[in-house]
This record gives structure tokens, C-alpha cells and sequence, in this order.
């Protein structure tokens, strides 16, 4: 809850990938609040009301992965809906001539989202931004678990990383004062 929170105010696509990690987390602690409580909630240094509250949102999370049916895999519709916004936001970004530095990256990253969903069976293929995501996860995943990344890879995901952190900062950016006005013709 409090690593969400400061994510979500300071970069959206590490927020995303946070929350898609708590996600993870519930599921490896068998959606088991007190085991929650033992293996992640306890590690905090916060008073015990901010506990308390950290595990309310567990315990919040834990009944919308189950009413929404996510318990094996798959997302929470908060957090689809973040994809949602970051992916129409990105198609704004690329129709408009007053970020042609976006657009430049992401045509320079375009091939390794081809090889990507190339490499993804047809049934579990998804839109280009979720292939951004989805590859840094999958990479950050191999870190913790020590795990040797390709340079092949290593360059492929130096790329997305740039891509999505420029598209981040843009996003906050928008947030703070909206970048585009009315008079811009990107629908």
C-alpha cells in the first residue's frame, strides 16, 4: 500500500509492475491474509495502525483477485485499467507531432515488440504495450530469482525500458498539467 502509493504519484509503470509483483505475492502466500501478515506486512517499519491499513489492502486485494476470478493468473481490472489508460495515452502520444522523440523510440523498439509476440503462441498474444510490460517483468522475475538474462534480451529490454520510462514521464507529465489541448487533432 505505501510502495503503491509513492509509485503511483512518482512513475506509473513501475506502479503497474509493482502491483502486477503484489499480485504475485498474494497467490505465493495462498491468499492466506495471516501468512500476508508474517511474510510481507510484519517486514514494515510503520506503526501498528499503518499495519493495520496495509492489511486492509491485502485483505481488499485478496477479495477482488477472487470475485474477479484472477486467483491462477491474470490481472486485477484496477490494474487493466492502468494498461488501459497508458496504452490510449501512448496512441496519443504517437499521432501527435509535438513529441517526435516518442515517437523515434518506439519505432526504434518496434522490432524487438515484433519478436516478442512472435515468440508468443497466437492464444496468449496481446497489444504491443502489454508485451512491453509483460517482458519487463518476465526479466525482472529472472533477476530475483538470480537468473542469467541473453545480451540478446539484455539489449531488447534496455529498449522497452527506455520506451516506457519516457512514456512514464510523459504520463506524469500529462498528470500534472495536461500536454495536449483541444486544438490538437489526435483522435
Amino acid at each position: 500500500m505505501i510502495i503503491a502509493q509513492a509509485k503511483r504519484k512518482e512513475n506509473i509503470a513501475e506502479y503497474l509492475l509493482y502491483m502486477w509483483q503484489v499480485e504475485d505475492m498474494i497467490r505465493a502466500n495462498h491468499f492466506d491474509i495471516d501468512e500476508i501478515e508474517r511474510n510481507i506486512i510484519d517486514k514494515y517499519q510503520v506503526d501498528d495502525a499503518t499495519k493495520a491499513k496495509i492489511r486492509e489492502w491485502y485483505e481488499n486485494l485478496i477479495k477482488m483477485m477472487e470475485l474477479e476470478h484472477v486467483k491462477e493468473s491474470g490481472h486485477l481490472q484496477i490494474n487493466k485499467n492502468v494498461l488501459i489508460d497508458l496504452a490510449d495515452f501512448h496512441a496519443q502520444l504517437l499521432k501527435s507531432p509535438k513529441y517526435p522523440q516518442y515517437g523515434a523510440q518506439y519505432y526504434q523498439t518496434l522490432p524487438f515488440i515484433v519478436e516478442l509476440r512472435a515468440k508468443t503462441p497466437k492464444e496468449q498474444q496481446v497489444g504491443e504495450l502489454e508485451t512491453c510490460f509483460n517482458a519487463l517483468y518476465g526479466v525482472l522475475m529472472l533477476r530475483l530469482q538470480g537468473k542469467k538474462i541473453s545480451n540478446g534480451t539484455t539489449t531488447a529490454i534496455n529498449n522497452i525500458s527506455y520506451l516506457i520510462g519516457l512514456l512514464a514521464a510523459l504520463y506524469k507529465k500529462n498528470e500534472e498539467k495536461p500536454i495536449f489541448d483541444d486544438n490538437d487533432d489526435i483522435n
